[in-house]
């Protein structure tokens, strides 16, 4: 959601079109298989300046520190997160992981700690946006947002792409 909102708003966005839209996500990803590699190769971010780039969490410890950047960081609650995997694991014939909830969301918590520390003391720029506050109140996001990103951005073309029938897991 929160890509198609940027290029709604104007944001070139950095893709490559591998990943097709699907039931899960059936406007599509908005990613670059380059990115799961920024571990071993971010020779291409310079290259991606100006862009918005779909990063999980896991690889922002591996951006370059010579260069700037602007983090969105989405957030959603941690049942939403568990839900959503399990339909996309059963949608795609795999039974539910050896790992449960209680022990999945107990390790992601301490991901995301860390990941805050790690973010803090780069300092680099984050804007957290929790996606159900993007789902219910879109114009004070998208406004948010655009603040963050310099304020050039179509604030009414992004709130016109959010659709509160793709929340589908809700808290």
């Amino acid at each position: 959601m929160m890509m198609k909102m940027l290029e709604a708003g104007g944001l070139p966005i950095f893709q490559d079109g591998q990943r097709l839209a699907d039931a899960d996500n059936p406007k599509g990803y908005y990613e670059a298989e380059r990115v799961k590699d920024l571990a071993r190769d971010a020779s291409w971010l310079p290259a991606a300046a100006g862009h918005a780039i779909k990063i999980i969490s896991s690889l922002l410890t591996y951006l370059p520190s010579d260069l700037r950047y602007k983090i969105i960081f989405m957030r959603r609650e941690m049942p939403e997160i568990l839900a959503s995997q399990q339909k996309m694991l059963e949608r795609s014939g795999h039974p539910q992981g050896p790992v449960s909830d209680a022990v999945m969301s107990a390790k992601f918590s301490i991901h995301l700690r860390k990941i805050g520390k790690f973010l803090e003391q780069s300092g680099i720029e984050v804007l957290d946006v929790k996606y159900a506050e993007v789902v219910s109140d879109a114009a004070q996001q998208a406004s948010r947002i655009n603040t963050f990103l310099g304020g050039a951005l179509d604030e009414s073309r992004m709130i016109q792409v959010v659709d509160n029938t793709l929340y589908r897991q809700r808290g």
